[in-house]
């Protein structure tokens, strides 16, 4: 089994009836057992005053292969006001910022900072919506009759949060106890793709603008020298091409005549000494032959 799967069973078993200390404000589990990428979650709304209390959302995860190393995805299924319905929203925890993920967080962690980010402002957040606390309000009363076609049973979402409620009642956890509610990370921010999205852009176009300008100065600098280029040659074009020519045809010629001339000194002064050395050694045996010869005349 992969460390992917392992790490999902666990998580699965962590969110299920049977964990020692459920949540009360979410529940959250796969959509089919042969599926564990899978998941969809019912949650309720920040506590009041937020325009959210008394709502009940459904929304659904999809965690990529290489969770946890990867950051999971959430979109909300129910309309709230606050998040596009069906659409992947922009936080620190979801894969439109894989690098503030961190493997050690998981569904649970994500959830709970979910909750808390829902009473942000959107801030043209990819994902987000900007509406008025009557409509998120609205929403909120409407959300808890809300069914989802895929989990089974065809529940409501009220049906639902009320059941998992329950269950952790029967645990011993105090549900309506807000002050003991998990706490998010420090790490988890809320951020604003659309902002930075713009100061992107506005970087871009700053250097498209030193770009264009730069290329205008060089442009303007290179005609201006080719022209000039132009006027000063065009008087005596027939100096320029002919006098470097004869020059170094001379050059040439005399350094090919100065290497040939050394190269055939070097095998003439050897022929000389060999020769001087010759005489040399026919002359000391002629004076020998002669001597001998005066010695065997009568005397």
């Amino acid at each position: 089994m992969s460390p992917t799967l392992r790490r999902l069973m666990k998580e699965a078993a962590e969110l299920s009836a049977s964990s020692p200390s459920p949540s009360p404000h979410f529940c959250a589990h796969p959509v089919s057992d042969s599926n564990l990428f899978d998941w969809h979650f019912t949650m309720a709304g920040p506590p009041a005053p937020s325009p959210y209390a008394g709502g009940i959302y459904h929304g659904r995860i999809v965690l990529p292969p290489q969770y946890p190393l990867r950051p999971p995805s959430f979109r909300f299924l129910t309309p709230s006001g606050r998040f596009e319905v069906n659409r992947e929203i922009c936080l620190s925890i979801s894969g439109h910022h894989e690098e503030t993920w961190q493997p050690a967080w998981g569904i649970r962690t994500a959830l709970t900072a979910i909750r808390s980010f829902m009473d942000g402002d959107a801030k043209g957040q990819l994902g987000g919506l900007d509406a008025t606390d009557d409509v998120r309000r609205m929403w909120a009363e409407k959300s808890r009759s809300w069914r989802c076609d895929v989990c089974s049973g065809g529940k409501t979402n009220e049906e639902i949060l009320n059941e998992w409620r329950e269950i952790c009642r029967q645990k011993g956890i105090a549900v309506d106890d807000e002050e003991g509610r998990e706490s998010v990370p420090d790490e988890l921010k809320l951020h604003y793709r659309k902002e930075e999205q713009s100061s992107a852009t506005a970087q871009e176009k700053s250097e498209d603008h030193e770009q264009v300008a730069a290329t205008a100065a060089a442009s303007s600098s290179t005609n201006t020298s080719s022209s000039s280029q132009q006027s000063s040659s065009e008087p005596a074009p027939n100096n320029t091409s002919t006098r470097p020519t004869p020059t170094t045809t001379t050059t040439t010629t005399t350094t090919t005549t100065t290497s040939s001339s050394s190269s055939s000194e070097t095998p003439w002064l050897d022929r000389a000494i060999v020769g001087v050395f010759i005489a040399l050694v026919f002359m000391i045996l002629r004076k020998i032959a002669n001597s001998e010869e005066e010695e065997l005349e009568p005397i």
